[in-house]
């Protein structure tokens, strides 16, 4: 039978009318078929490659002089975040941590916040990575070398003794991500929604009792 013949059948005593698809409906549902499946894989793959970050080895010290927090940010750089950074755009990470007093009658307490930022470029005429924090400057030959000192973080004072009242139970948020909102303009808007661009991870520690 020719492409797209209507043909009439009975269906419980009444004539209805329906159509019979040919050869080129069949390969335009195959086309849509296929398209959808490779939007399907290719959604699956992106979400293979996601950017990760964890908080791992977190791990404070209370003692006479305050609280000292260590801590190590594991995460590779996606893609095209490093294209950026490649292309001149200086990557901001952010390290916040923020110590509570629990209260069972109001809110918890907030009785110290610490933040921590760090600014990572390339420098293209000498292949070279800086890594600026606070007034410290570093150069760098390669980009896993640089990482490194935006990952890891030893004996950081988050607060002192006198803020930590004996006796109560306090608990600290921790968080570090990398801080899109001071990337240019322009570039914030084009990057919005991508998901290689959102790292972060958050993570909550009961603090010891003072000795």
């Amino acid at each position: 039978m020719p492409p797209h013949v209507f043909r009439d059948h009975q269906v419980f005593g009444r004539s209805r009318v329906i159509a019979e698809p040919g050869w080129s409906a069949v390969a335009s549902l195959g086309r849509r078929l296929a398209s959808v499946l490779l939007a399907v894989l290719m959604a699956v793959s992106g979400l293979a490659r996601a950017a990760t970050l964890e908080l791992r080895e977190v791990e404070v010290e209370r003692n006479d002089e305050g609280l000292h927090l260590s801590f190590t940010a594991r995460f590779d750089l996606p893609r095209a975040v490093e294209d950026a950074l490649q292309k001149g755009v200086p990557l901001h990470f952010v390290a916040e941590a923020t110590t509570y007093r629990s209260r069972w009658y109001w809110r918890d307490q907030r009785v110290s916040r610490a933040v921590r930022s760090w600014r990572l470029a390339y420098q293209p005429l000498t292949r070279r990575y800086r890594v600026t924090f606070g007034s410290l400057q570093q150069t760098f030959d390669s980009l896993s070398e640089a990482l490194t000192v935006l990952q890891r973080n030893a004996h950081w004072k988050v607060a002192d003794s006198a803020q930590l009242e004996a006796g109560e139970r306090h608990y600290m948020e921790l968080s570090y991500r990398m801080d899109t909102s001071q990337l240019p303009r322009p570039f914030q808007i084009g990057i919005g929604g991508q998901a290689d661009w959102e790292l972060s991870a958050e993570s909550t520690v009961v603090l010891p009792d003072s000795n």
